[in-house]
């Protein structure tokens, strides 16, 4: 006989991570009779810096019928059109990564490849031309993509950059409208079945219990039960991403917000800056084995482009991943389930992508270990190419100023970033996967944003006329060019549309 089905879920802490879960399950497990509940302190502060988002945010948000200007105006929210790096590849440079295409394949063959051809000749200039978020977002120009497929206004994709705590309070009146149960108080300890060691209930402090049959870990860094309770184990890879601190504080806007977040290296790291509508968010991501807490806040406070609002805080990470995400009846979700930091603004995203796994293995109460298994394959899977798209940021500067870039740049990379790079150097061939977020496009704005130039081109270019790629690559320049000039710019776009200083 089938088990029976799952009635009681438990979520263990709140922040984004806990009511993007809470939120998500009261939506889709509507109409079944699920009890669903949320533990957390108001005593125990949430990390809340996960303010730059990729464009999957925009599909948890239709999923949920969530209106996007309302979203947009309780959020602080700002349009994102990619990841602008500055000083990566050597100092003075910068380049964009885009949520979006370059150009369009010519004769079937990849558009990179006949630009790697026409740039080997000397006869073009920049890719960036040929993309269309990177030249709006330069231009700081918005406007939503095209529902034309055959446009070049639907070539690209946008996210959003918000205030992760207003988030998590929007997800929760969300949440709570559809029958979650917040409860106020912080966990002392968790009661195990002795037979098998699964997850019974959670007993808080004031000797309150909350049994459960599914548990989700939102409890951050501590894991209090995938790791504390269940010892899942960590995979740790700070051999590869050293960088184990954070120095974080808003401040005062002095422009209006541009589309994009930027991120800046530095001496002994990297400097985050994501412009929100009501201010600017900053952070100082560094490896404390090159810089002290102390100088690490002097450098954030000093690269400011306006006053800073609160004081920095810290925040003290290990790079990795749990070796199980899914355990027994646990399953860890946000920074529970490991940690890669936010140089591609991928922490809501590996949120999301955990929800949407569970969702599609959602468990019964007999807890099939083949659901677990596949589970924790895919989020094994997602982790390690991000954690080897970040890694390719760091490993391919040309910069010698500082021993930390130095030693970024000598170090070893994984097997499998390095099998990635031989292909790309030797003709320009970008390894293709069926699941993982990162496609050919931001593979490409990283290799050549940073002077990681092929060797050669795929020799297949050469069955297409030069004469040809020319033509078809001089009508996408200006076809970019003519569709960025007319749009609205991004914050005149923001202001007609999701102003938060305006009532809804």
């Amino acid at each position: 006989m089938t088990p029976a089905p799952i009635r009681k879920i438990v979520v263990v802490g709140g922040g984004a991570a806990g009511w993007m879960t809470a939120a998500a399950l009261s939506a889709m497990l509507e109409g079944l009779d699920v009890r669903i509940t949320l533990v957390e302190s108001e005593e125990i502060g949430i990390v809340g810096v996960g303010e730059a988002t990729v464009p999957h945010i925009r599909h948890y948000n239709a999923r949920l019928g969530l209106d996007e200007a309302d979203f947009m105006r309780k959020t602080q929210a700002t349009y994102k059109l990619g990841i602008e790096f500055c000083d990566w590849g050597r100092k003075g440079e910068a380049y964009i990564h885009p949520f979006g295409a370059y150009g369009h394949a010519i004769g079937g063959i990849p558009f990179h490849q006949h630009w790697l051809r026409a740039h080997q000749r000397g006869e073009v200039g920049s890719i960036d031309a040929y993309s269309l978020p990177v030249m709006a977002a330069r231009a700081d120009k918005f406007a939503p993509p095209s529902t034309d497929p055959r446009s070049l206004g639907s070539t690209f994709n946008y996210a959003y950059q918000f205030d992760a705590a207003l988030y998590a309070r929007y997800l929760r009146a969300y949440a709570e409208a559809r029958g979650v149960v917040r409860v106020e108080g912080k966990i002392a300890a968790a009661d195990q079945r002795p037979e098998d060691g699964f997850v019974t209930s959670v007993r808080l402090e004031d000797g309150r219990v909350i049994d459960g049959e599914l548990f989700i870990d939102c409890s951050g860094f501590r894991g209090l039960l995938i790791e504390q309770t269940l010892k899942a184990g960590y995979d740790e890879w700070t051999r590869w991403l050293p960088c184990d601190r954070a120095a974080a504080a808003p401040c005062e806007a002095v422009e209006p917000p541009k589309p994009f977040t930027r991120a800046t290296a530095d001496q002994s790291g990297w400097r985050w800056r994501i412009p929100l509508q009501h201010r600017v968010g900053n952070g100082y991501v560094y490896c404390s084995s090159y810089i002290d807490d102390d100088a690490a806040a002097r450098v954030l406070l000093e690269k400011l482009d306006g006053k800073p609002s609160q004081d920095p805080r810290f925040l003290r990470f290990v790079t990795g991943r749990r070796k199980k995400q899914w355990c027994k009846n646990v399953v860890a979700i946000g920074l529970a389930s490991g940690f890669l930091e936010p140089l591609e603004s991928t922490s809501i995203h590996l949120i999301q992508l955990a929800i949407s796994n569970l969702l599609e293995l959602f468990p019964h109460q007999g807890f099939d270990p083949a659901d677990a298994d596949e589970y924790n394959r895919v989020m094994d899977l997602e982790f390690e190419r991000i954690r080897d798209f970040l890694v390719l940021h760091y490993h391919v500067n040309q910069r010698t100023d500082s021993v930390f870039w130095n030693d970024r740049r000598n170090a070893p990379v994984p097997d499998s970033l390095a099998e990635k790079m031989a292909l790309f150097r030797e003709r320009g061939v970008v390894a293709a996967y069926k699941d993982g977020f990162f496609k050919e496009p931001s593979w490409v704005a990283v290799y050549l944003g940073q002077n990681f130039t092929p060797d050669g081109y795929d020799p297949l270019v050469e069955a297409v006329d030069p004469a040809q790629s020319a033509r078809v690559m001089a009508e996408i320049e200006a076809a970019v060019a003519r569709t960025v000039s007319a749009m609205p710019s991004h914050d005149s776009y923001l202001r007609a549309f999701a102003d938060a200083r305006l009532p809804a």
